[in-house]
């Protein structure tokens, strides 16, 4: 069997890549491959660290930042996946509407517990309030879910009432209903990217995978997954 191809992620692509994998081993059964899904925090901070890794999907900007200090080759970033943020609360309480920048702002005032991540989602929702003049008013009621830890299972325990988070990591969590995607105007659509690492000792076979993920052959797996093709 080939030598292992390893590939670290932040857990918004976690089934995604998954499922990826399964299809792409459909014709390449003697390649082993990891994928290990973690915050992205501690992701980047891994890569960072210079571990050795052959692939890193990540969000767009942090491919970008990471191939500008040298740990991503060069030229190798595909574009994968565009992702929106959705809205979820625990299964069979009230759904409020969240149809427009009015309505979502005052479910946000209305909501007991605010729950967001550390992810890009995260940091969108943080500014997002502060623009809209509530952060202080808020902060006491907000709740960032630990890197790795799906805002989703937050809401299932009751610890948040109203939870954002990308809609590929919150569709699979028992014990939550999604209400909806940000409305109009507010959506904002996070491009997740692979980059083959500098650490990577075995480029042409991870360039190989990495253009399968990116091609069409890849498309019906991504939507499954709550996410469109990039």
């Amino acid at each position: 069997m080939a030598s292992q191809i390893h590939i670290l992620s932040s857990m918004a692509t976690k089934q995604l890549l998954a499922d990826l994998v399964a299809q792409f081993q459909q014709s390449h059964a003697q390649q082993d491959i990891l994928v290990e899904s973690v915050g992205g925090v501690d992701a980047a901070r891994r890569v960072q660290s210079g571990e050795a890794l052959d692939a890193v999907v990540l969000a767009a900007n942090v491919i970008d930042q990471m191939t500008e200090a040298g740990h991503i080759v060069a030229g190798s970033r595909v574009d994968l996946v565009v992702s929106g943020v959705y809205v979820a609360v625990r299964a069979g309480a009230p759904r409020p509407d969240i149809g427009s920048e009015t309505a979502l702002r005052q479910a946000v005032l209305d909501a007991g517990t605010i729950g967001y991540s550390t992810g890009p989602s995260g940091v969108y929702l943080s500014k997002l309030f502060e623009r809209w003049g509530i952060a202080d008013q808020i902060k006491d009621r907000t709740v960032q879910s630990k890197p790795g830890i799906p805002v989703g299972t937050l809401i299932a325990k009751g610890e948040v009432d109203l939870g954002f988070q990308q809609l590929s990591e919150m569709m699979n969590v028992p014990g939550i209903d999604i209400v909806g995607p940000l409305p109009p105007g507010l959506q904002v659509m996070t491009t997740f990217s692979a980059g083959v690492a500098a650490t990577c000792t075995r480029q042409d076979t991870v360039r190989e995978l990495l253009a399968f993920m990116a091609s069409a052959d890849a498309a019906e797996i991504k939507r499954k997954n709550g996410m469109d093709p990039a």
